[in-house]
């Protein structure tokens, strides 16, 4: 999961992988291009967003990043406001990108791209996961600053709609609001509101939604990723400001099958940092990104979070973000942005988190 407010179903067979468009060009990549966002299919098929100066490009590799291919990119710009702007790529023919306000999509494996609209949406808004399974796609969406309350609403809609529509009673209301959505062996949405509240829905189909034991206790945040193994694993986190600032408890956890009762790992992840972003490789293998006193960390676990290893990737990066893994071994983020001052890299893992390397583009 991915955290860009203060914030996939990988299969496809390779007759079809996203296809590259009839405008699509092999070229190196441009000068000054820095990533933005990452999203990967396979251990060696993956996408790259990102910016030369203001101009963006979509990459495409199928070689695990010894060559980089040009795809049409669609029409976001890297935001005023530094939003996260967002690649997703749930199978081969589809893909999302968003700078949490705007949504472009596309179905035909990038030849064209269009606008989705989420239906009632008041602004400020922003836009915390969106991603497809079982033909719908859903998307979980918070308002930001309302007069009297604030709004994290799930929307749904086939695959190819313009539109997507709000989910009646998929929705919680606040004070601070937030949410998570998971899928990959069924659909998970979890929501909570001022860490007082909280509400957690399951579906094997992405269409009919059970209320479902919580994963967490009300006062903490939920962190989704799919079923690994067979097993739901997710991530229960406390108050930003507790135990002091620039920390905070985070706790795995995991439950036997969809809709039963979670269990806590023997031992909490260390408390330094800030979430960013969660992943699960396995039932076992997981790794937490945080941020904390000028340092972008990662925190990964080999056996179900009992013992934690810690990575300092960089320092005073502008944050980090899209931490995602496709197997048990292979996981990719994000550190920095852009558009910040020095700039950002993409790092991936073959050996489920142990070690992290910078992945370059030419």
């Amino acid at each position: 999961m991915t955290f860009t407010r203060c914030a996939a179903l990988a299969v496809a067979a390779a007759t079809a992988l996203l296809a590259v468009p009839a405008t699509a060009v092999a070229a190196t990549v441009p000068a000054g291009f820095a990533p933005a966002s990452s999203s990967w299919l396979t251990p060696r098929h993956g996408y790259v967003l990102g910016y030369a100066g203001s101009t963006g490009y979509l990459l495409e590799t199928t070689d695990g990043g010894a060559r980089w291919s040009r795809l049409t990119v669609p029409p976001i710009s890297l935001p005023d406001n530094h939003n996260h702007v967002s690649l997703t790529v749930p199978d081969g023919k589809h893909a999302f990108v968003s700078d949490g306000e705007h949504i472009q999509a596309t179905t035909d494996g990038g030849r064209h791209w269009f606008a989705v609209a989420l239906a009632g949406l008041p602004s400020p808004s922003y836009l915390d996961k969106i991603t497809i399974a079982d033909g719908q796609v859903l998307a979980l969406a918070s308002t930001l600053s309302q007069p009297d309350h604030n709004t994290t609403q799930l929307y749904t809609g086939k695959v190819g709609a313009r539109t997507l529509t709000a989910v009646p009673g998929m929705s919680i209301d606040g004070g601070i609001t937030y949410g998570d959505l998971a899928v990959g062996g069924g659909v998970q949405v979890s929501v909570g509101a001022d860490h007082a509240s909280s509400k957690y829905w399951t579906s094997t189909d992405a269409m009919h939604f059970t209320p479902s034991p919580l994963p967490c206790d009300v006062s903490k945040q939920t962190a989704l990723d799919g079923v690994r193994e067979g097993k739901v694993v997710a991530l229960c986190l406390g108050d930003p400001a507790d135990p002091s600032p620039g920390h905070m408890h985070k706790q795995l956890v995991t439950a036997a099958a969809l809709g039963v009762r979670f269990l806590p790992s023997d031992a909490e992840a260390p408390l330094a940092g800030i979430i960013q972003g969660f992943a699960a490789g396995s039932a076992q293998n997981a790794t937490i990104a945080a941020t904390g006193g000028g340092l972008e960390l990662l925190y990964s676990t080999t056996d179900g979070g009992n013992t934690w290893q810690t990575t300092q990737l960089d320092e005073d990066r502008f944050g980090l973000a899209d931490l995602r893994f496709v197997d048990y071994a292979f996981g990719t983020v994000v550190t920095g942005s852009p558009d910040a001052f020095n700039g950002s890299v993409l790092y991936r893992t073959t050996d489920s988190g142990h070690t992290w390397q910078p992945i370059t583009f030419s």
